[in-house]
C-alpha cells in the first residue's frame, strides 16, 4: 500500500509556472505506475500525465503537451509535474494516483491509491 500527498499548487498568472509534488510512503515506490489528474470544478477528473515505474517513459494529454513536463525520483519517492506556460483552462485541483496492475494508463479507475489533491488557479 502507498500514501500519496500533493503540494505546490497555488494562484499562478497566465504563462506562468509551477511546479507539482506528489510525495509518497513506502519503500517499494518503485513498483508504482504514477499518474496525474485535474479535475475543475463541475467536470470530470481528466487524465494530465503518467510516467512509468523506472520514469523511462511518460504520457501526456494533448492539452498539455510541450509545457507540462513528468518526472520522478525513486530515491526521495516523489514525483513532479513541472507546469509551464500556464492557462486559465488549467485551473483545476490536481490528484496524483498510483497503481501496480494494468489497464489503460490515461482511465481513473485502474488507479489504486489517490492523494488528496492540491488546487491550482491560473488568473488571466
Amino acid at each position: 500500500q502507498v500514501q500519496l500527498v500533493e503540494s505546490g499548487g497555488g494562484l499562478v498568472q497566465a504563462g506562468g509556472s509551477l511546479r507539482l509534488s506528489c510525495a509518497a510512503s513506502g519503500r517499494t515506490f518503485s513498483m508504482y505506475r504514477v499518474g496525474w489528474f485535474r479535475q475543475a470544478p463541475g467536470k470530470e477528473r481528466d487524465f494530465v500525465s503518467t510516467i512509468s515505474r523506472s520514469g523511462g517513459s511518460s504520457y501526456y494529454a494533448d492539452s498539455v503537451k510541450g509545457r507540462f513536463t513528468i518526472s520522478r525520483d525513486n530515491a526521495v519517492n516523489t514525483v513532479y509535474l513541472q507546469m509551464n506556460s500556464l492557462k486559465p483552462e488549467d485551473t483545476a485541483v490536481y490528484y496524483c494516483a498510483a497503481r501496480q496492475g494494468s489497464g489503460t494508463v490515461y482511465d481513473t479507475e485502474s488507479y489504486d491509491y489517490w492523494g488528496q489533491g492540491t488546487q491550482v488557479t491560473v488568473s488571466s
